[in-house]
């Protein structure tokens, strides 16, 4: 039969407006509410996707960023939403269309969505700006190095990390 209403693009839509509320309300208090923080993956080479080449070389397919103490200018906008994030000590300004979004997690109350990718995306890489505060559930099963006083970390870590078991 044929869906002439369209009710996966429907729910698709649907599901990134519940990312898109979810960032603006971080954006609007500066930071998350109380103990929710944000893993997001998306497709690095999607439409839309804005970021610094040498991350684009270094996470070719995708790349997860967490939303959590280190982000800054966190603008959201109906289509994409806008961050800087320190990766290796530098500031880098990221633009994400919601479409190129592949999954969003929050651990904080265990809720996620999963987007369907139109492209296959290895999903071998995570970056994860340095937290004083990891996710045991959400973390690498390696050790995950602390942040400095300066907050200037990043740790990559595994995807599987974030894959339901």
């Amino acid at each position: 039969m044929t869906d002439y209403i369209g009710y996966e693009a429907l729910t698709r839509a649907a599901m990134r407006g519940v990312v898109r509320e979810a960032l603006r309300q971080t954006a609007s208090n500066g930071a998350a509410p109380g103990e929710h923080h944000f893993y997001i993956s998306f497709r690095t080479k999607a439409p839309g996707v804005r970021m610094a080449d040498h991350l684009v070389e270094r996470f070719p397919e995708e790349m997860t960023i967490v939303v959590q103490h280190q982000f800054w200018d966190l603008e959201v906008h109906d289509g994409h939403f806008e961050v800087i994030l320190k990766f290796n000590g530098v500031p880098q300004h990221l633009s994400i269309p919601f479409a190129a979004m592949t999954r969003f997690v929050d651990p904080a109350v265990n809720f996620g969505l999963s987007f369907d990718k139109d492209e296959k995306s290895t999903g071998q890489d995570v970056v994860a700006p340095a937290m004083e505060d990891a996710d045991s559930d959400y973390a690498a099963q390696e050790e995950r190095p602390r942040a400095s006083g300066d907050d200037t970390g990043s740790t990559v870590v595994s995807i599987d990390a974030f894959r339901r078991k």
